[in-house]
């Protein structure tokens, strides 16, 4: 499974000074950066991670399932 299918959420953190990108399907997978293209790049490294350490402890992987929910253009 591809590390790119999952969604990932960039946003500022007030409280850390510093932009967050998380993936909400892979559970305390996140990372971040001085800019919002620094927080993606790190926290597709921690994808990387992620699914190798569940995937040699013999862990399902989950499927890719969140969506942020949009609305359409009226």
């Amino acid at each position: 499974m591809s590390a790119n299918r999952y969604a990932i959420v960039v946003f500022w953190s007030e409280e850390d000074a510093v932009w967050v990108a998380d993936v909400p399907d892979l559970k305390s997978c996140s990372a971040f950066g001085d800019s919002p293209q620094e927080a993606l790049a790190e926290v597709q490294v921690a994808m990387d991670a992620w699914l190798a350490a569940a995937r040699d402890a013999g862990l399902a992987i989950p499927k890719p399932h969140y969506q942020p929910h949009t609305e359409a253009a009226e």
